[in-house]
């Protein structure tokens, strides 16, 4: 058990190569990159090196917090965690956690059917994606299929845009760092009005996003995407990609365009400029938005579950959380319970929004089209 930023060049090496042969491997949150980031910026993120007879078998990267509760690495900002490994390698899930001084481990984007934790995945859930592997026509007229409706009505908004604010402008992978602030800004509005908590508060997350904006490998990199109307900027996203796959992680817009569906108009111009950039997925991951069924092209599978060591510890741990994801569970598979939940978030937001002081005037000017 080290720290990533321990590993030497052979172990990053290996890392990459496990990675690679493992097609359900092919997601940034997997990948060695991501991994030693985080190393950067949290003291509890630990990598168990495996080993076999002929050298080493695999990683399995995680988070050692207090009264040794484990955590998938990145715990609830990543959308996909597992072993790096050898595909079939089967471990004693129970022994590994023993090994990582660890008593409980939650996971709930597993990647499904990992032997070593399939027999402790209490569900398995859906995220779906873009699938450009036919080529970006074949991707659309898949999403035509789904719902010629929903495509005539975004084009057409598409087009209206343009025509009342400004030609659109798509940049793809932009390196601004003040277009990323605006992105975030508008992130950060859609936590507090919707009754979420703003992830952006957090010092550290904004540091890591910095960070993973600065990576830009042929194996690995973070993606800044920005949807303009003349020089305005009204949409965007920021994911990670590696060679082949784009992860969705925080899109936002300017509640200012709503009338016009920016964030639709965008996804629809992201997923030509990934194509053309020669990806060959988005994994918009799981999740109870209805824009997704009709963008997706097909699915992958991840996991839920929770596997422990009796102790004292471990049942308290049970006690707080399953009974948390259980109820999730119901909520996520009942769409008018997910309509409802979302509204009473809505309103709390609203609420709070309603009680924050007006923030002091500035003299800086904020960035065009930030909230």
């Amino acid at each position: 058990m080290v720290r990533p930023g321990d590993l030497g060049d052979s172990e990053l090496t290996r890392w990459r190569e496990l990675q690679k042969a493992d097609p359900s491997l092919d997601n940034p949150f997997l990948s060695i990159e991501f991994a030693l980031a985080m190393d950067r910026l949290r003291d509890y993120v630990r990598v168990a090196v495996l080993h076999d007879g002929s050298g080493i078998a695999g990683f399995f990267p995680y988070e050692r917090h207090s009264f040794g509760i484990g955590k998938p690495l990145g715990g609830f900002l990543t959308t996909c965690h597992g072993l790096i490994a050898a595909p079939g390698l089967e471990l004693d899930a129970r022994a590994l956690l023993r090994a990582c001084k660890l008593t409980v481990f939650d996971f709930d984007h597993m990647v499904a059917g990992q032997p070593t934790f399939a027999p402790y995945e209490a569900d398995v859930r859906p995220a779906p994606v873009m699938d450009f592997t036919a080529g970006f026509d074949a991707w659309l007229d898949q999403v035509k299929s789904n719902s010629p409706k929903n495509l005539k009505t975004v084009r057409y908004k598409e087009r209206k845009l343009g025509r009342e604010q400004g030609d659109l402008r798509f940049e793809y992978a932009s390196a601004d760092p003040e277009v990323l602030r605006v992105l975030l800004g508008w992130k950060s509005d859609q936590y507090r009005r919707t009754g979420r908590v703003d992830r952006f508060a957090q010092p550290w997350i904004v540091e890591l996003i910095d960070l993973m904006h600065a990576e830009h490998s042929s194996d690995f990199g973070g993606v800044l995407t920005m949807l303009y109307a003349g020089d305005t900027p009204v949409a965007g996203h920021f994911g990670l990609r590696t060679a082949t796959t784009l992860v969705g992680w925080f899109p936002a817009y300017d509640t200012e365009y709503a009338r016009y569906s920016p964030g639709i108009v965008h996804h629809l111009q992201m997923a030509e400029a990934a194509a053309t950039a020669g990806l060959q997925m988005v994994d918009m991951g799981k999740g109870g938005k209805e824009y997704k069924d009709w963008l997706k092209s097909g699915v992958l599978y991840v996991a839920e579950g929770r596997v422990s060591r009796p102790s004292p510890t471990a049942a308290v741990h049970w006690m707080g959380r399953t009974p948390f994801n259980k109820a999730r569970t119901i909520v996520l598979d009942r769409p008018s319970l997910y309509r409802a939940a979302d509204r009473v978030l809505k309103g709390f937001g609203r609420v709070r929004s309603s009680l924050r002081p007006e923030p002091a005037k500035q003299a800086v000017k904020e960035p065009t089209g930030a909230n």
